[in-house]
């Protein structure tokens, strides 16, 4: 057995590096009073995970009615696999390190609004670990899910979203 990594696992290590080494900066090197920069990673990261999150499941629909072996459900295991290496991982990454560095240094883990956001979030991050697990299950020309089951997994990141996005802006308790 090889020491080295598979390319599709060394993303996903580089993609951990690469957050643990931006949380270390963040946390090291932000001073409080960057809060708004740091509020603008965070947004721009969220608007670029939930873009992901929202596309992804709309390919496994249509990978899904391609069937296997087909020249379109070839394009889409590519498309798949970019979105999720390229925009997804990182910016979920990124949205976490920054949202971290929010809760500790701006609102120090206060208000009941901002502990229903983190398991709302933690849902969101385990829908992404789904996705990303069905991904490579359809990679491997293994459809278990039918393209009802993709149409419906659509709407999750969006109730989940619309939820989060209330309880930041509201902040009903």
């Amino acid at each position: 057995m090889s020491s080295i990594a598979p390319a599709k696992d060394r993303s996903v290590i580089v993609s951990l590096g690469i957050g643990a080494l931006l949380a270390l900066a963040l946390f090291a090197l932000v001073p409080v009073d960057a809060m708004l920069w740091v509020k603008a990673l965070h947004v721009l990261a969220v608007i670029s995970w939930m873009v992901g999150m929202f596309y992804l499941p709309r390919l496994f629909v249509y990978h899904t009615e391609a069937g296997v072996g087909s020249p379109q459900a070839e394009t889409f295991k590519v498309m798949e696999r970019r979105l999720m290496q390229a925009i997804v991982n990182p910016a979920m990454v990124v949205t976490w390190v920054s949202g971290l560095w929010l809760a500790i240094e701006v609102y120090r883990f206060q208000g009941g609004w901002l502990h229903a956001k983190f398991a709302l979030v933690i849902l969101m991050s385990g829908l992404h670990g789904y996705f990303s697990a069905s991904r490579k299950r359809l990679a491997r020309d293994e459809m278990t899910k039918s393209s009802r089951h993709w149409r419906m997994m659509n709407e999750v990141p969006t109730i989940l979203l619309v939820a989060i996005v209330i309880l930041v802006i509201v902040k009903p308790f």
